[in-house]
């Protein structure tokens, strides 16, 4: 069964105007702060390269890997920040709940947390469950040691399955000692009111109110989240605001009366049917309002959203409020969300961004990341991971296993054009099915006139099509629909995207070709990377207007100084097939086709042939 989930919402805090509040950093130390490119200050890499941001997360492990140090590990991994890690506690879990906590030595965790500090010029020191005094002071201690530019603290002490995962002797050594050195604390309403001493948090307002009190205890920002659907009341647009009013304090006051910018309203407290209470029809949009004082000393912006957004509240510095919402997600996959959110923070520092953009990107990430894997479906308990890289969907998804590449997968090449389709009155898919039950070994989708969306909607249709047959689908140019229909690889020419690129984006498991027509070409695909070579074109083509042709002599050129598998391209049909199949040249696999196949009224029967002539080529040339 799946939850409603309210996506971590935040307030932050910041009303500091730079002041250090009591932190015992060098001025060093925060003159790098805001320099994201700083070169390496000792060792043998001095003046060579420049720093890479790095994150050292101190908390527990979590055995499920949802949470904690593997969530830290990999939201930073995924936004590109190298993250060293400092383990205060292992933790037997899963989907269920915590079911046993291990809480390391502290004597260990500070041998830890020396032999990264004093080796690695760490950024930003982002903590998780710190389950003691000890282990609090002896953070403290090297963090004035060894000051990062930024601190940023998940006060981690209840699970969000309820499981107490500190106690609460350690609360005043948070208050007094830890808060004060954070630059941003990121309770969550729990955690929020375990700090407060059991303040309830139910409305907008105490939200509010339980931001500046946390923030009055010594950080720089604070940042309260809103988790799992908990309701939030909202005022009325007509109700009057008075001293006495269980609304006052929500919202500023503008002639004696709450700021009325819309009214569309929304109050999802028990009551009467959606039809007779104070709001309109709920609508799939969020509202903004605008406190009259906007652009004064104190600013109040305020999202009020219908049932399928949440709300987030920040207050920055200059005392002005703001708010980011985004669509609710019905998933069960929330396990590791606050942990994410905060070391997803603390990687954007890293990088040299603003605190307010850091919160900004991070919440971004989960929103995307939630939503990608929604669905996934790891652990029987009610609370699963989510998917921090987004591929684990596309995986499951997979109506076949994945296969490496080989090189007779290049015999009958696939290439299709979508104005002969539309020539034929053919839908991509029609085509590529026509091509694969002839005979084709793989399908490359080359769309010039096609909109993005409609490409990727109809490759995704193709990609099906190939799997359930076992043929390889790729993507001629775009990279991006490639990713976006996760398909099995790309092909690009000498002037598209480098190949070392396609590979960092892709990954190392997909198919990547590139067109060439020259030797030295060829030696330099195999030094980037790629998986096969396009050579053309052999002979004169209308698929490609001004094409420079190489000839049979080109192609043997190109194949003999390969050490990738060849297909030939370019005005290859059945009739010259045989001359090029034929050919003494190593590396040489098949031919790649486009009109022969594609510009027919039966893409069948033309595969199906020309299969046929490659077959009868390969045993002549045996």
């Amino acid at each position: 069964m799946l939850h409603s989930h309210l996506l971590s919402s935040s307030t932050l805090l910041n009303c500091s105007l730079g002041l250090n509040r009591g932190k015992l950093r060098s001025p060093e130390a925060s003159r790098r702060y805001n320099n994201s490119k700083v070169l390496m200050a000792s060792g043998i890499n001095d003046g060579a390269k420049e720093k890479i941001p790095h994150v050292l997360t101190v908390a527990g492990s979590d055995s499920g890997a949802g949470a904690g140090i593997q969530a830290d590990l990999k939201a930073c991994a995924a936004l590109g920040v190298y993250c060293s890690t400092v383990i205060t506690a292992v933790t037997a879990q899963n989907t269920v709940g915590v079911q046993g906590v291990n809480i390391l030595p502290e004597e260990f965790v500070a041998e830890q947390l020396k032999s990264v500090l004093s080796d690695m010029q760490v950024d930003v020191v982002k903590t998780g469950m710190l389950p003691s005094i000890g282990m609090v002071k002896v953070l403290l201690q090297y963090i004035k040691e060894y000051p990062p530019k930024a601190m940023v603290v998940d006060p981690v002490m209840v699970s969000t399955s309820g499981d107490v995962l500190a106690g609460s002797s350690v609360l005043p050594v948070f208050r007094e000692e830890l808060l004060p050195m954070a630059d941003l604390v990121t309770p969550n309403l729990k955690e929020a009111s375990v700090l407060l001493g059991g303040m309830q948090l139910e409305t907008v307002g105490d939200m509010r109110r339980a931001a500046k009190l946390i923030y009055d205890m010594g950080p720089r920002s604070c940042s309260l989240k809103r988790s799992l659907g908990a309701p939030v009341k909202v005022l009325p647009c007509d109700q009057e605001v008075t001293g006495s009013s269980p609304w006052s304090g929500l919202l500023p006051k503008w002639q004696g009366k709450a700021c009325p910018i819309t009214p569309l309203w929304w109050d999802p407290s028990p009551g009467p049917p959606l039809a007779e209470r104070h709001c309109a029809p709920v609508c799939p949009f969020f509202y903004i309002l605008l406190s009259p004082f906007l652009f004064q000393s104190y600013a109040l912006v305020l999202v009020l959203a219908p049932v399928l957004f949440n709300i987030i509240f920040s207050v920055l510095a200059g005392n002005t409020v703001c708010e980011f919402s985004s669509p609710r997600i019905n998933t069960r996959n929330t396990h590791g969300t606050g942990c994410t959110l905060a070391s997803s923070i603390a990687a954007e520092l890293a990088k040299g961004l603003s605190m307010i953009s850091a919160v900004k990107i991070a919440k971004r990430f989960i929103d995307t990341a939630l939503h990608y894997g929604k669905d996934l479906g790891i652990g029987r308990g009610p609370q699963g991971p989510f998917d921090h890289f987004m591929k684990l969907e596309s995986v499951a998804g997979r109506s076949i296993a994945p296969r490496l590449f080989q090189p007779e997968d290049l015999f009958l090449y696939a290439v299709t054009d979508s104005r002969m389709n539309k020539k034929w009155d053919r839908s991509m898919a029609d085509a590529v099915r026509a091509a694969i039950e002839g005979g084709a070994t793989i399908v490359q989708l080359r769309e010039k006139d096609t909109d993005t969306r409609d490409f990727i909607e109809a490759a995704k249709e193709c990609l099906s099509i190939c799997h359930s047959k076992g043929i390889p689908l790729l993507i001629n140019d775009r990279v991006d629909v490639a990713l976006a229909c996760n398909a099995d690889g790309v092909h690009v020419g000498q002037s598209d995207m480098p190949v070392r690129s396609v590979r960092s984006l892709l990954g190392p498991e997909k198919i990547i070709g590139i067109s060439c027509k020259t030797p030295e070409q060829a030696q330099q695909a195999w030094i980037d990377g790629a998986d096969y070579i396009g050579s053309g074109g052999i002979f004169p083509t209308n698929t490609k207007a001004n094409n420079l042709t190489i000839g049979l002599d080109g192609l043997k050129a190109v194949c003999l100084a390969s050490k990738l598998p060849v297909v030939a391209i370019g005005g290859i049909g059945a009739s010259k097939a045989r001359s090029v199949m034929e050919l003494d040249a190593p590396n040489l696999e098949g031919v790649a086709v486009v009109s022969a196949l594609f510009d027919t009224e039966c893409v069948y029967s033309a595969t199906r042939e020309l299969y046929r002539v490659l077959q009868e080529s390969v045993q002549t040339r045996k």
